[in-house]
């Protein structure tokens, strides 16, 4: 272990499990605290505080018998005793403040580099901090925005009222619940936090709620031995298969108990997913809001999940899984067909959301388990035949895309096949990326029916990965064409975002930049100055 490092492991036991018998994520939430509280301190030299926590996504779940270990960064692994397979539960970041004793100023020393891997974590953490630092502008950006455009449930009779899912408890904070600094452990805070925010998610469900992710949250103030904390939680809003709860903790002292007014020392907001008894996922019952609480409460979670899906890649930058298929032109109508397939089964799937709206550019956005999809339409005033000529040829694309730097033709297959290889500009610490890709188009059989244009990379060892370049991959991505006129047309592009995708989303879907409605704004522009002489 480096001198840094500070390694925790713990054998689940049933005192730690909920009803079902997995780890409790309040207990895990506990030992996670802990051991990033004593990492701290170990670098520091002095006590330390938890300022505040990154969005935490739990993997996997962990059950009595099997074995926890945390290491710092956060990384939470769970091993089966009997197999020795490991899984990743979490990877969380946390944030805390140096105690000096007196008025004595604190520096602290760098942090060694030892591996590359630590210089990425290193610039990952520098990005993490801009965005902690911007939320707050960002989260109001994003309410202005939710008002302007109408959310249907919100004008229908349907919808859940939440009120009957307000959850109140109350602790009294006795020494076991104190950290060694005399104050209320912060991940007993947190433990408490989700235990009535489960209970606020059940009666939602009617089912088995679990805890999928926790925004980021700050520390708003301290409590200590004696205080009683007033835990209520609600539910804010659902989104297809997960609910958003949220959480207000005030801490009150005696005098404080007796008078009525308490301090507000934390807000927390946990997601959910939850299943029956058969262990199938739930689908959970759209809200409607009713009171102007109501209306702040809904389009908040709105405004929150769009960060959360930003803050995917700066939070978990996780590696690429490769996927990507071996060209064979003995394979090459499977191949083309697949292609074609895979984009038309990724519209056809239910569940995108709208996240952002436009006069002539909406995006949605689809998140199932571990993927992200986004899905970008543009009304344009070009008949469909000629978008989809001017789109299927990706030499064009650099012309209008600024996510793009370069596209050659590598292999002319047939005449609606090619093989591209296509270089992307840097963002933010990574290298420059690039990717060999198989676009596959199709004309519809008839006159009013949709245009495609499939995209997917394939290995091709003639075109190893090039010197300063990321090698990486679109799983399945491409445009739809639809024609509602003559002389006008809506453009679909819907991208399944792998780990090299993701960010030249991220900023977008997170609310920090509008870089997919200017690439939308500017495809519009190209197609509809375009001519049909400059086509051929």
């Amino acid at each position: 272990m480096e001198p840094g490092d500070v390694l925790m492991t713990q054998a689940i036991q049933p005192a730690h499990a909920d009803a079902r018998g997995e780890l409790s994520a309040g207990q895990l939430l506990k030992w996670v605290d802990a051991t990033a509280c004593l990492a701290a301190e170990k670098h520091a030299g002095v006590s330390c505080v938890t300022a505040s926590v990154d969005d935490i996504q739990f993997e996997e779940t962990a059950r009595v018998g099997q074995v926890i270990t945390i290491k710092i960064s956060i990384k939470v692994m769970v091993q089966d005793t009997l197999t020795g397979t490991e899984k990743l539960v979490s990877v969380a970041f946390s944030t805390f403040v140096a105690k000096p004793v007196g008025d004595e100023k604190i520096h602290l020393k760098p942090v060694r580099l030892l591996t590359e891997q630590d210089r990425v974590e290193h610039d990952l953490a520098s990005e993490r901090r801009k965005v902690r630092l911007q939320h707050e502008d960002t989260f109001q950006s994003l309410m202005e925005e939710n008002g302007k455009f109408e959310d249907p449930v919100c004008d229908k009779e349907e919808g859940t009222e939440t009120s009957a899912t307000a959850v109140q408890s109350i602790e009294l904070v006795l020494p076991p619940h104190a950290n060694h600094h005399g104050n209320t452990f912060g991940g007993q805070i947190m433990a408490w936090m989700e235990t009535v925010a489960t209970i606020a998610a059940s009666r939602l469900c009617r089912g088995h709620p679990f805890l999928k992710s926790v925004d980021m949250f700050k520390f708003r103030g301290a409590s200590t031995v004696g205080d009683r904390l007033v835990f209520r939680a609600i539910v804010n809003n659902t989104f297809q298969t997960c609910v958003e709860v949220g959480v207000r903790v005030e801490a009150f002292d005696c005098q404080e108990w007796a008078e009525g007014r308490g301090r507000h020392i934390n807000s927390a907001f946990l997601i959910y997913n939850a299943v029956d008894n058969g262990e199938k996922p739930i689908t959970f019952p759209r809200v409607k809001p009713i009171s102007k609480d109501d209306f702040r409460r809904y389009r908040g979670a709105i405004a929150r999940k769009r960060i959360r899906l930003g803050r995917r890649y700066v939070i978990s930058h996780r590696e690429e899984v490769p996927v990507s298929t071996h060209w064979d032109i003995s394979k090459q109508v499977t191949l083309s067909n697949s292609n074609v397939e895979a984009l038309r089964e990724l519209a056809a799937k239910p569940g995108w959301e709208v996240t952002s709206a436009l006069e002539k550019i909406k995006i949605y956005t689809l998140e199932e388990q571990k993927d992200l999809s986004v899905w970008v339409e543009k009304s344009v005033r070009c008949p469909a035949h000629l978008a989809y000529r001017l789109l299927s040829d990706f030499t064009k694309r650099p012309l209008w895309d600024p996510h793009y730097m370069s596209c050659t033709v590598i292999d002319q297959v047939s005449e609606d096949d090619q093989i591209y290889h296509i270089t992307c500009p840097k963002v933010n610490c990574d290298k420059p990326k690039d990717f060999v890709v198989l676009v596959s188009r199709r004309r519809p059989p008839r006159d009013g029916d949709t245009y495609l244009v499939a995209v997917r990379s394939v290995v091709l060892p003639a075109v190893p990965p090039a010197p300063g370049y990321t090698r990486s991959e679109v799983v399945c991505a491409g445009f739809l064409i639809h024609p509602t006129g003559g002389s006008s047309c809506t453009v679909s592009y819907l991208n399944q975002t792998s780990a090299s995708i993701l960010p030249y989303f991220a900023g977008n879907l997170g609310g920090w930049s509008k870089s997919i409605e200017e690439a939308a704004a500017s495809c519009i522009r190209f197609v509809e100055n375009a001519s049909d002489e400059a086509v051929f």
